[in-house]
């Protein structure tokens, strides 16, 4: 077979010297003739299995590719293909048709766009050879496998530093369409759902197609169809993953591998009982006409229910209501009441100490001298779950934060950001230099002493109730405002709804 191999190619070198000779002499109708029994001859080469299976598949572009030509060899010799292998036949559809068309059109284009396109055509015929290894091998292991997907993995590294060395390229966005697109190859090392990683990755090169159209559609056309053409490889190459490798690239089986897991310890499961022997004999089908012999009764049907009278009402005789269930007695010894926050998780053992930029004040109870001292601008005081207790944080700190506290109140001299109020119930605060903001949210109960200098300060509000803020007079003395807790919406047509608090005027 070998020696056919070469006597083909032999007469495809002297066919080319004769119709070169004619097409020098003939005319152009002569010249177009020849040139495609040239395509029709090379189309029959390479479905000749053995260039098939030991060389690579030349390109189909107009000229030759100089990178197909130095693409390195597989790193182990392939067996023979079957010839009904249908994931092999269709990725070579694949080349021989979208592919093929993508690449005459960079040949069209010319400049970067086709020497880009010569290193995509030897992406493709490197993985071409790994899907026809796949194709005759059994699953190599994990370190195996990736030398064998080096020289693919080597052409998309080439594809995207080309783009990187050529910004100042009129052709640009050509190369970026290509280069955030072109791992869509790497569908091989994808599972379990390759196919949805391909669609990523060629939504991910539109951007640039489209804008290869925005520039090019109103200039030249052969832009447009590059573009079509790049989508539509991508797509079709999505479809092949899709019908062929769904969960992820098949490999054959053959050859060297593992052995099979071993069963599950405790050998098969039991069989499944006995079902007990059951006469059915005796069974009668459900007869539904007593059913509507009641009902033809009319009001005669009401005659056999038991009549309610007064001693039977619990509204008129109330020592009913202490029979059994569900009328169980309740008592205020045996009622229990709702869980408030901070109240519960009281046992576990107070902590008070810093966490890098975080200072953690927890479970305390009944304590009124925890202070803060030495601290970070950039710290944050965390007080949380306490009860009956006060904090002072002396300096100036990031952010003080509250949180399931009970009847608790916190002194600080000035803050970055702000003081946040979360889930508690009764607190206090009050600050003697500068705050920005206050944030309250799902809190009864909150009382804001401010300073002087901190009467621009933003007071954001959510879920919450009792809230007051006390401002200083000259005097030394606060004058009390209520943040309001209701809001009234009306409906104004131009401007949609129009939402304005209710004063309290009590």
């Amino acid at each position: 077979m070998k020696k056919d191999g070469l006597v083909c190619l032999k007469s495809v070198y002297n066919c080319n010297e004769v119709e070169g000779t004619a097409a020098a002499h003939g005319s152009a109708s002569d010249l177009e003739t020849l040139i495609e029994r040239l395509e029709r001859v090379t189309s029959r080469l390479e479905r000749l299995p053995l260039l098939r299976a030991h060389t690579p598949a030349a390109p189909h572009s107009p000229a030759p590719s100089p990178v197909s030509l130095n693409t390195p060899p597989p790193q182990e010799s392939l067996e023979p293909i079957p010839s009904d292998n249908m994931s092999v036949n269709g990725y070579q559809d694949l080349v021989q048709g979208p592919l093929r068309a993508y690449l005459q059109l960079s040949q069209q284009i010319g400049g970067d766009v086709a020497t880009q396109a010569n290193l995509v055509n030897a992406a493709f015929q490197a993985q071409s050879r790994y899907i026809q290894l796949a194709a005759t091998k059994a699953k190599p292991s994990q370190a195996e496998e990736m030398q064998l997907l080096t020289p693919t993995s080597e052409q998309i590294s080439a594809i995207q530093q080309y783009r990187e060395k050529n910004r100042a390229s009129q052709f640009f966005n050509h190369l970026s369409a290509i280069s955030e697109s072109i791992p869509a190859l790497g569908w091989v090392a994808v599972a379990p759902a390759p196919a949805p990683y391909v669609k990523e990755m060629n939504d991910a090169g539109q951007f640039y197609t489209n804008r290869v159209l925005k520039d090019w559609k109103e200039k030249d056309k052969t832009h447009v169809e590059w573009c079509r053409a790049w989508v539509q490889l991508l797509s079709d190459l999505q479809a092949y993953v899709k019908q062929f490798h769904t969960t992820g690239l098949v490999w054959s089986g053959k050859g060297s591998a593992g052995a099979p897991p071993p069963p599950p310890p405790g050998g098969l499961p039991p069989p499944p009982p006995v079902l007990p022997d059951v006469d059915f004999s005796n069974l009668s089908l459900d007869d539904r006409s007593a059913l509507f012999a009641e009902i033809n009764r009319g009001e005669a049907i009401t005659s056999s229910l038991r009549k309610v009278t007064p001693d039977m009402q619990t509204h008129k005789n109330p020592t009913l209501r202490q029979g059994p269930a569900p009328f169980k007695a309740t008592s205020a010894a045996g009622h229990k009441p709702l869980p408030q926050p901070g109240a519960g998780q009281l046992d576990k053992p107070p902590v008070f100490t810093r966490d890098g930029k975080k200072w953690l004040i927890e479970y305390q109870k009944g304590n009124s001298n925890l202070v803060v001292e030495n601290a970070d601008m950039n710290n944050v005081v965390y007080m949380f779950r306490c009860r009956d207790s006060a904090l002072t944080v002396r300096g100036k700190v990031n952010g003080v934060v509250l949180d399931s506290c009970t009847k608790c109140a916190v002194v600080f001299d000035n803050l970055v950001s702000s003081i946040e109020f979360v889930n508690c119930q009764s607190v206090q605060m009050q600050v003697l230099g500068k705050v920005p903001t206050v944030s309250i949210d799902k809190t009864d109960g909150c009382q804001i002493y401010l300073s002087p200098e901190s009467l621009d300060v933003e007071i954001v509000s959510s879920k919450s109730s009792e809230m007051n803020v006390l401002i200083p007079k000259a005097n030394g003395d606060y004058t009390e405002h209520a943040i309001p807790e209701q809001f009234k919406t009306v409906l104004n047509k131009p401007a949609g709804l129009t939402t304005t608090p209710v004063e309290n005027k009590g």
